[in-house]
């Protein structure tokens, strides 16, 4: 695991695409339990070098009822988003992830990994890539339809607060989704604590 992220942190695949350079940002560890696979990272976290470093991660954390010592212990928590660098800004908002880290790496990442019980799949870009053709048409009908993709998967929107209109649309994601997001995130730690 340590070779192969080092051959990522030092990946130059797209960076005539980056406005910023290439800084692949990644956490994962071959004893990582759950999974998370997100979009790319923000300009605040391309500075820190931080995944998640954001309030995106914070409502993530919240959404998955842990904190900052349990999300950042990679033995627990791998981190590992569809891009691994800053895309850099687009018309309304963040571009999307840049499409050669996931084909490139994901496949080799996951497989050091020896036993992770949970993929959280966040966002479209994600959901398209790892779930295929059973992806629904849109993200609400895919994240109401959760409990499809589990145990393997557990499918989520964005966390960014960009979202909080969604979220007020779609009330059935609070009461539904993340007590079951948090009663499994418990779950998988806590057996994994003993």
């Amino acid at each position: 695991m340590d070779r192969l992220l080092s051959k990522i942190y030092s990946c130059d695949i797209c960076k005539n695409k980056l406005p910023l350079g290439p800084k692949p940002i990644v956490n994962a560890h071959r004893k990582s339990k759950i999974v998370v696979i997100g979009q790319a990272p923000g300009s605040k976290v391309h500075n820190t070098g931080v995944p998640w470093d954001d309030q995106s991660g914070e409502n993530l954390r919240q959404w998955m009822g842990i904190d900052n010592s349990v999300f950042y212990d990679v033995e627990k928590i791998a981190l590992i988003p569809m891009g691994f660098c800053y895309p850099g800004r687009g018309k309304s908002g963040d571009n999307p992830p840049t499409k050669e880290c996931a084909p490139k790496w994901h496949n080799d990442l996951l497989a050091k990994i020896e036993s992770p019980e949970l993929i959280i799949l966040i966002g479209k870009y994600a959901q398209d890539y790892y779930l295929k053709d059973l992806s629904k048409k849109t993200l609400t009908e895919t994240v109401r339809n959760y409990k499809t993709y589990l145990p393997q998967y557990f499918v989520l929107p964005h966390p960014s607060p960009r979202n909080n209109i969604w979220q007020a649309k779609n009330e059935w994601f609070k009461e539904n989704v993340l007590p079951d997001l948090k009663l499994k995130t418990n779950e998988i730690l806590e057996n994994n604590n003993r």
